[in-house]
Formats: structure tokens, C-alpha cells, sequence
């Protein structure tokens, strides 16, 4: 039989995963530990401080990992906070805006929706007066929309929400790690996000954290593995729940170190010169960006394909020749642009030059042949 497994390290600069640091690769070769090893117990409880701190979470909130994607995070925090008859507005500005919206109807929301054209960001005023017309008991943003390379300004809108008495439910599964966030300063109430993106680990393990306000309005939980009654038994009185991976957990710890090492401002500001030197150079190719200047994503960056170019033989090209992976667009995007992660590892100089060099071979006339549409 053939052996499967790559030996080659792919660049990848779609939307997640992004690299994985080599200090979290050697990490994960350390031993495995049982759920409850009392060194995997010192190691839960160091993570969860970790991510308070990255959070900025305040006092009296609850962080923690879930064992699973970032779609397990945003279920962990609509199930403990969402039940039958809960009116929830979610702010639906592209795939997974809809999909934190199908996310509330299952758990019994009654669902407003918030309709905000794919490439734009909402304004808070779109908020305010949705609220006015429309009470709510949740408040559901995304504030990172990994479809469309949008940043919501979770900052003026979070408030809002708050004034109104609402919770809000804050997807930051492409920004956290790279985007400001500050769960404290902002008003968030529950936040989720991911590890394979800008914190370059592996994906496996979803942070989430809930404020103490979100801790005292929970709900009754509908899922046994998501109910954080039974994981807070888990993390904070050791008891049994789940087989957690303590590969999984060293991933996040050695992350989380490398993050507070860079210092989270300094991170921000990384993230922020690699776009501007992407948004800068593709310019130079010719190539404009979906979302207008000031609602874009450092993080994840939405190219417009130009009009005749065949998107898919392009990122081909740059897979083959390169090595270079590169994301499509979704839902009524697809085909329309290209998804350029710079999330963590993958946010560096020399990946920028690396990936404009390639496009440029993929788009100059002598190349172009293939990749125009008949």
C-alpha cells in the first residue's frame, strides 16, 4: 500500500488552517497524558488563564477550550445561552453570519436576521435601529467574515446591544490572535474562535469564553457535550467528561506562550503590515480587494478575480508551481474572488513576496493562456 501522508509542508494562505509554528509542532511530540494526569490538570488550568488574558476577559468570566473546530465553539455558546422562544437579531454579513443564524433557529430562537450586503460591514446605526424595531434577548455578530474578508466593528456594536439589554454572542474565529479584541472593554458577553487560524496551531480545540452576565443568563443546556455546567465540572472540579487530547492542549499552550512572547499589540500590529504590503502589491498586479477601505480584515483578505480569469485553474497553478495554497470564494462569491489568509505563522514578509511573485506568474500575458475563460 501507498504511504499517504504529505512530506512536503504546504504555504498555506487560504482561510485556515494557517501554518503551524514549528515551536507547536515539537510541542505536540511530547508525551501523551491521560484527561485527568495532574500535569495535564496544571497545564488545563494554565491555558485557561492564558486565554482570559488573550481574551481580555474581566473578572468572574469562564474561559475555556472545547474539543472540537470553531463550530463547535459558536454551538457551545448558542446552546448555553439560546432555548425555545429566545429572540435573537443575528447581523448576517456573509456565510457565517448565516450559519451562526441556522445555528439560533435549532436551538428554538425566534430569528431576526440582520442583512447586510456580502463585502460590506454593518454600521452600527443598521444595528440600533434593527433593535429599536425588534427586541432581542441575543445579539449574534461575526466579526471576522472569513467569506468575504469583512471586519465588523464589534467595538461600536457590542454596546449597542448592551444599551438595549442583550447579550452578545461575538464569532472571532478568523481574528483572535490577529484583530483586536477586548471581550472587557467592548461589552461582549460570549466569544469563540478557533486554533488553526491565528494562532497557529492545528485545528482540534475551539476557545470560548463567557462573561459573568452570560454565566448568570444561561440556559437549561439541550446538548450533553456542549453543556457548560458539565464542562466547568470538567475543567474547574475534575471530573470526568470527555477524553481530551493532551496533544491538542500542548498545541494550544505552546501557541498561547508564542503569543504572549510577541506581546498581543505587537501581533496586531504584524498582522496590519503584512495586509497593507498584500493590499499594496496586488494593487500593482492590478488587483483590487471586495470589501471598501476601512472594513477590511487584516487577517483574511477577499481578492476580486478580474473579469475572464479562471479562478480555480489559478489557484492550480499556484498549488502546483508553488505550493502555495489559496482559498474560493462561497455561497454567491464563488468564483468571484480569492481568500488570502495571513493568520499567525502564515503572516510574514516573505510569504507576501512569495504569494504577489506567484500571482504575477499566474495572471502575465505569456502565463494567462489557460486561466482565461473561453
Amino acid at each position: 500500500m501507498p504511504n499517504l501522508l504529505p512530506d512536503t509542508e504546504r504555504i498555506l494562505l487560504g482561510p485556515g488552517p494557517s501554518v503551524t509554528a514549528p515551536r507547536v509542532m515539537r510541542a505536540m511530540a511530547a508525551p501523551t497524558l491521560s484527561h485527568l494526569d495532574p500535569q495535564m490538570v496544571a497545564l488545563l488550568d494554565d491555558v485557561r488563564a492564558r486565554l482570559t488574558r488573550r481574551f481580555r476577559a474581566p473578572d468572574g468570566s469562564f474561559a475555556l477550550a472545547i474539543s472540537g473546530t470553531g463550530t463547535s465553539g459558536m454551538e457551545t455558546a448558542v446552546a448555553n445561552l439560546v432555548r425555545e422562544g429566545t429572540r435573537a437579531l443575528v447581523v448576517v454579513t456573509g456565510y457565517f453570519g448565516d450559519r451562526l443564524a441556522q445555528m439560533c433557529e435549532r436551538y428554538g430562537a425566534s430569528v431576526t436576521r440582520l442583512e447586510v450586503e456580502w463585502g460590506r460591514a454593518c454600521h452600527p446605526d443598521a444595528l440600533r435601529n434593527a433593535l429599536q424595531t425588534s427586541r432581542a434577548d441575543i445579539v449574534a455578530i461575526v466579526q471576522a467574515e472569513t467569506s468575504t474578508g469583512v471586519l465588523n466593528p464589534i467595538d461600536a456594536l457590542a454596546p449597542i446591544a448592551r444599551e438595549h439589554g442583550a447579550l452578545t454572542i461575538v464569532d472571532a474565529v478568523s481574528s483572535f490572535g490577529g484583530q483586536p479584541l477586548d471581550v472587557g472593554g467592548w461589552a461582549i458577553d460570549a466569544c469563540y474562535s478557533c486554533t488553526q487560524k491565528c494562532l497557529g496551531a492545528p485545528s482540534g480545540l475551539s476557545p470560548v469564553v463567557f462573561s459573568s452576565r452570560a454565566l448568570e443568563r444561561r440556559v437549561k443546556c439541550r446538548s450533553f457535550y456542549f453543556d457548560l455546567q458539565l464542562l466547568d465540572d470538567f475543567w474547574l472540579k475534575r471530573k470526568y467528561h470527555h477524553t481530551m487530547s493532551s496533544t491538542l492542549v500542548y498545541a494550544l499552550y505552546e501557541a498561547l506562550a508564542i503569543v504572549e512572547e510577541e506581546g498581543l499589540e505587537s501581533r496586531w500590529a504584524r498582522h496590519e503590515r503584512n495586509h497593507h504590503a498584500l493590499v499594496t502589491g496586488l494593487a500593482e498586479l492590478g488587483l483590487s480587494m471586495l470589501p471598501p477601505h476601512g472594513e477590511r480584515l487584516w487577517t483574511l483578505n477577499a481578492v476580486r478575480v478580474p473579469d475572464g480569469i479562471d479562478e480555480a485553474a489559478v489557484r492550480r497553478h499556484l498549488l502546483d508551481e508553488y505550493n502555495i495554497e489559496i482559498g474560493a470564494g462561497l455561497g454567491p462569491l464563488t468564483g468571484k474572488i480569492w481568500r488570502v489568509g495571513l493568520m499567525g505563522a502564515s503572516s510574514s514578509p516573505r510569504l507576501v513576496l512569495l504569494l504577489l511573485e506567484a500571482l504575477k506568474s499566474a495572471l502575465s500575458p505569456a502565463k494567462a493562456g489557460p486561466y482565461v475563460r473561453a
